[in-house]
């Protein structure tokens, strides 16, 4: 069996394996509809933007080993990490919806949802990410930023027509949004890992897109006639690797390959 991999704790490789993790895992979620989702279009259309983010989570990891400089390449950084060593956003982990995680089926209207608040996310810091002192990362986030206004735009429609559509579906979306939207604060929490990228020029703090961020939400969920829900005092943890009870199984499944025959490639 592989053993673990110890990541380094600079504040500029961690910056980058935030974004790559929170790719990588929303990722996999995407992947699991493979098959099984509402109409064959959508089943196309959510593996392919799954596709889009392992590209963009492949090319992080391989900007982090290159700021690491132990000489580990994307593969060895997604496989071969800790629970512990993922700084993913606790909400991309989630599973397709959280009542699925008791039913075994997923909630088209928790995807898209996610779908949503994550491709704005990753929208705005694509944008900002443009003008990053890292030439890496800028290029990085160039292409990126095409694929997350497609994925914004695919999620949105979708928010639109399922909140503005009929009675359940409305009353869907809401319970999804409901359920879904504590995790949402994690996003904008503040730390030393942000205050050095804005000191160094990599990146913004992602508290610096909320306000943007934001807007563009509150946009669409008017249209789609849901009400976003009062904030509340519970906070995720998975940014700085205390992840929810959902995570391990992700990694079981994702590293089994890896873990079993160490080194292996296709």
């Amino acid at each position: 069996m592989q053993a673990s991999i110890a990541i380094s704790s600079a504040p500029n490789v961690q910056y980058v394996l935030r974004l790559a993790d929170s790719c990588l895992i929303l990722a996999q979620r995407l992947g699991e509809w493979c098959g099984h989702a509402p109409a064959l279009e959508e089943d196309i259309a959510l593996t392919n933007m799954a596709l889009d983010l392992i590209g963009q989570s492949r090319a992080l990891f391989t900007r982090a080993g290159q700021l690491e400089g132990q000489g580990r390449d994307e593969d060895q950084l997604a496989f071969l990490r800790d629970e512990r060593d993922y700084l993913n956003l606790t909400l991309v982990e989630l599973p397709n919806s959280l009542r699925g995680a008791r039913t075994g089926r997923g909630d088209f209207a928790f995807t898209v949802l996610r779908n949503l608040v994550m491709a704005t996310l990753l929208k705005q810091l694509w944008q900002r990410l443009l003008s990053s002192s890292d030439a890496e990362l800028a290029a990085i986030a160039g292409k990126a930023l095409k694929e997350s206004r497609y994925h914004q735009q695919h999620a949105a429609d979708w928010v639109v027509r399922l909140g503005d559509g009929t009675e359940e579906s409305s009353r869907r979306m809401q319970d999804a949004l409901n359920l879904m939207w504590p995790y949402v604060a994690e996003m904008f929490e503040n730390d030393a890992v942000d205050d050095a990228a804005v000191a160094s020029g990599l990146g913004p703090r992602w508290a610096d897109v909320q306000e943007d961020w934001l807007s563009e939400v509150n946009s669409v969920m008017t249209s789609a006639g849901l009400a976003i829900p009062k904030p509340s005092a519970f906070r995720s943890t998975g940014k700085i690797g205390r992840h929810s009870e959902h995570m391990g199984f992700i990694l079981a499944e994702m590293q089994h390959l890896q873990r079993a025959y160490p080194g292996g490639v296709w």
